[in-house]
């Protein structure tokens, strides 16, 4: 077996892009029932790395949470919705897939899941509760992350990270 050669941090900035990319409007990851303020720093940064945008609710303590939890210097795109998540939800079904990140006995796995063909929006639910029955009614499917250890499930950031590299193409 040979050795595997670690690119330089010289190598690894010329292949980044200099400035963040725009809304491309293709992927976005919607946490609408956030609980912890640190998973959407983390989703940010995987936002940044698959070229997708983030959807969150106006809470007060959204925007602070996004400052403290994002490490990068570059703004990043993030859509804010009104009022209820369902009603955003219901409205953007007309020219996107919904995928829910959610354990239903319809969950497909996440090695099924196929490469995001058109505006796909991934919605993460509550830490502790899931998505709400108002919210896993606007699912065009749900995804399930298969797991073999004694937890429930992933954290909420981890779980949408590897639905945003799956979606994207880039695993």
């Amino acid at each position: 077996m040979t050795a595997a050669r670690v690119k330089s941090r010289a190598e690894l900035r010329r292949e980044r892009r200099r400035r963040a990319h725009g809304c491309w409007d293709h992927l976005l990851i919607a946490p609408l029932w956030p609980k912890h303020g640190v998973n959407l720093g983390t989703l940010l940064r995987t936002c940044d790395a698959v070229g997708a945008c983030m959807v969150v609710p106006r809470r007060p303590w959204i925007p602070d949470a996004l400052a403290h939890g994002n490490t990068l210097r570059k703004p990043q795109c993030v859509h804010w919705i009104q009022g209820r998540p369902e009603r955003w939800l219901e409205r953007q079904r007309t020219n996107s897939a919904i995928v829910g990140v959610e354990l239903t006995d319809e969950s497909i796995r996440l090695a099924d899941l196929p490469t995001a063909q058109r505006r796909t929006i991934i919605v993460l639910g509550h830490e502790t509760t899931g998505i709400p029955p108002e919210g896993l009614e606007l699912l065009d499917v749900a995804v399930e992350i298969p797991m073999i250890g004694t937890g429930h499930s992933l954290n909420v950031a981890v779980a949408g990270s590897l639905v945003l590299y799956k979606l994207a193409g880039l695993c």
